[in-house]
């Protein structure tokens, strides 16, 4: 038997969002699945930050519809719609217990005492924190924060849940702690999530699907894996992960790189473009062959499982090529500054877009 293909749970139409004669949003039309994990992915300044408060009521769009569970809540307050939220301050009330943060809103919906309390130690075992109920949030850390801000936010058990950088403010070595902890936990109780962030990294590891977004609008819809591996535009070749771009010439069957033809699909274009390639696309080989060139090494960087490095080639001129090499990879070949060797880059990896503007 065929899976069900879950229904579209949040359904935005048109979306249009001014702040005086500036447009923060232009024409947002997006579809997010019941149960999906959809994350706004941009630069500061993007308006993935104004789309989730335009969701959640908080500033209300211009123009343009919204529809939750089939329901038009375009213009309803946020009193009156269905999520929990977290924001990057994680707002606990401070002069508030633990338990007491995580019942506020259950007591405002008038549940009974018994009810509440039993929902509280549930959420607190949840989140891995049952004994920390009888504290205040600034005997907590952020990390400690940051889950009973995700407790309290799913209490009332909204149909949505909305993140604004979460997780943002914690160091590195708990922040990816915790995306796995909140991705798991959005799994085990199957809340749409639509989360804010302009962390990359964050971004591929939790996400179903992420909206690549710049200047307002939607630039890409994918998996995570679709926007790594087939940016529909420069911008989102540029903006997610690291990205060599090398001005070239499209002619039939591919690239001509000062006197270099590199062999890739070329999408049809013609005239002056730009080639990209992943640096961990590039492939150290030993001997001559398809789109493979004579390079030197001219920095190296030590980023603990590999290295970056940077590579000249008299074939490229002036480009520089940056390529990721691992460590084994680096003593089996006993590679070095100023070292030469040969690479390639492969056709099929190799992505070819019209310059910007």
């Amino acid at each position: 038997m065929l899976d069900k293909t879950p229904d579209v749970y949040l359904r935005i139409e048109g979306l249009w969002k001014n702040f005086g004669v500036f447009t923060a949003l232009r024409e947002i039309s997006l579809e997010v699945l019941e149960g999906e994990f959809l994350c706004f992915l941009g630069p500061s300044g993007c308006g993935k930050t104004t789309l989730l408060r335009a969701i959640a009521g908080l500033d209300l769009q211009t123009a343009g519809r919204i529809e939750q569970a089939g329901k038009d809540v375009s213009n309803l307050p946020p009193a009156e719609r269905d999520f929990g939220i977290v924001f990057q301050s994680y707002a606990l009330f401070p002069n508030l217990t633990i338990e007491k943060n995580i019942a506020y809103g259950l007591e405002n919906a008038k549940r009974p005492r018994a009810e509440v309390k039993a929902r509280v130690a549930e959420l607190l075992e949840l989140v891995g924190l049952p004994d920390q109920g009888k504290k205040y949030p600034a005997q907590l850390s952020g990390g400690q924060q940051q889950r009973i801000a995700l407790a309290r936010a799913i209490a009332t058990s909204p149909g949505l849940l909305l993140l604004d950088e979460p997780l943002s403010a914690l160091d590195a070595k708990v922040r990816v702690f915790l995306r796995h902890e909140v991705k798991e936990l959005q799994r085990k109780l199957g809340i749409t999530t639509v989360m804010v962030t302009h962390d990359q990294e964050e971004a591929l590891s939790m996400a179903d699907r992420i909206v690549v977004m710049n200047h307002g609008t939607i630039e890409q819809v994918g998996t995570p894996l679709e926007i790594y591996r087939d940016p529909v535009n420069l911008f989102v070749a540029d903006f997610v992960g690291e990205m060599n771009q090398i001005p070239a010439t499209a002619e039939a069957g591919g690239v001509v790189i000062k006197n270099v033809h590199l062999s890739c699909n070329n999408n049809g274009l013609s005239g002056s473009v730009i080639a990209t390639i992943r640096p961990e696309d590039i492939l150290p080989v030993e001997e001559n062959g398809k789109n493979v060139l004579r390079v030197t090494i001219f920095e190296m960087e030590f980023l603990g499982s590999f290295f970056r490095t940077r590579l000249t080639s008299p074939e490229l001129g002036e480009a520089m090529l940056m390529a990721d090499f691992s460590i084994n990879a680096m003593r089996r070949i006993g590679l070095k500054e100023g070292g030469k060797l040969l690479v390639q880059l492969p056709a099929e990896r190799i992505k070819i877009f019209a310059e910007a503007g």
